[in-house]
């Protein structure tokens, strides 16, 4: 059902395409007519505005609906053909190819602002060159796997991507306020952040209230990877990409504490995903077991995290751990609150994403003001 969901949101960016560019078309260019012609300042008549239409923006756009359909393709693929993790972790990187072009041809700004404590040593600006192209390829792998990852219980996807939807499109109306001077130089960045969100809150709204307990449908990885690409193409695009990180925190928890059994330090499942169970209708954390006795380090690890309540294992009379809880925040969240309901762990992780995200958003916004110099909201 996820791929249904993300071929409607496709159609309608494709049809919302002249709209942004109405006043450069038509009122601006009476139809284009001088939109590829430079003249000397005399012979424009007095008076005339000699207009010249964006296609700067417009490449954007178009870049950005390009690497969303080829994430959508991508992710029908991975669901026909169940595409092992260790071939399709790379899947949104190739999606991503057309926007870091458009972005490397248009933009191309590799700058960033160095914290005050460490202006002394490598200066206000600091060109990170192509290690900056590097950092947002790496944004477009995290996010659509992240969403993947914390996944396996109805309507969590939908949800956590709702969350962060709404999240963003919060930080956008910040900078679209009156209550600052308008336009704000960032006025059209979140502009196209807008154009991509209030469709995509649209369709999920509708996919959610299938999938949501007890579910209808399915997602899917297609809706993951869609998702997640949206994030990626707003934030990349919209020149927010460090604010986005903020809204991914427990995705990016998620990830670390998944890592020991994503890299088989210890032994990973095919799904990690809690287990029901039947006699009491509620769920409860999944396990993996040990076939052989993991080594002394790993050992020493998994101790420690069970003391610490991150995780659960149980030992033979030796010591030796013979069985954990699975690496997931779903199941860490059930160790910590005990057995639940689907649709209440559901909303508890959800309430937890947005608690998250609001936090994020003050860390960015006035914490931040802490180790620079301006926020560029009040810019």
């Amino acid at each position: 059902m996820g791929a249904i969901c993300a071929i409607v949101y496709l159609l309608v960016i494709i049809v919302f395409i002249p709209f942004p560019f109405y006043k450069d078309i038509v009122a601006a260019t009476s139809g284009g007519g001088n939109r590829d012609v430079v003249l000397e300042l005399q012979q424009v008549e007095t008076g005339r505005y000699l207009h010249r239409f964006p296609h700067s923006k417009l490449a954007s756009y178009l870049s950005a609906i390009l690497s969303l359909q080829s994430v959508v393709l991508l992710g029908v693929g991975d669901d026909l053909f169940d595409i092992r993790w260790r071939h399709k972790v790379l899947i949104p990187a190739f999606a991503a190819i057309p926007m870091l072009i458009v972005y490397f041809v248009d933009f191309g700004v590799t700058k960033v602002v160095v914290p005050l404590p460490l202006q002394k040593h490598f200066g206000e600006l600091l060109d990170l060159g192509w290690l900056y192209y590097a950092y947002m390829a790496s944004i477009a792998i995290f996010c659509p796997n992240s969403i993947n990852i914390l996944a396996g219980i109805n309507g969590i996807e939908v949800s956590q991507s709702l969350v962060i939807a709404c999240l963003i499109m919060l930080n956008d109306l910040l900078y679209l306020a009156p209550i600052h001077p308008y336009p704000h130089p960032a006025t059209d960045s979140h502009l196209f952040s807008l154009y991509l969100l209030l469709p995509f809150i649209g369709v999920s709204l509708a996919l959610w209230s299938h999938n949501w307990y007890p579910a209808k449908v399915f997602v899917g990885d297609t809706y993951c990877y869609f998702a997640g690409m949206v994030f990626v193409v707003v934030g990349i695009q919209g020149h927010f990409s460090k604010t986005l990180l903020l809204l991914f925190v427990p995705q990016i928890f998620n990830f670390l504490y998944s890592a020991p059994q994503i890299f088989h330090l210890i032994p990973c499942p095919r799904h990690r995903l809690p287990r029901f169970n039947g006699r009491t209708g509620l769920l409860e954390p999944s396990t993996t077991d040990f076939q052989h006795p993991p080594s002394k380090l790993v050992s020493m690890g998994l101790k420690l995290l069970h003391r610490l309540r991150l995780l659960r294992i149980i030992t033979n009379p030796k010591g030796e751990v013979l069985q954990s809880t699975n690496l997931t925040i779903l199941n860490l969240w059930l160790i910590w609150r005990g057995p639940m309901r689907e649709d209440k762990l559901a909303v508890e992780l959800s309430i937890l994403q947005t608690v998250c995200g609001l936090t994020g958003l003050v860390v960015r916004h006035r914490l931040a003001l802490w180790v620079f110099h301006t926020d560029n909201l009040t810019v």
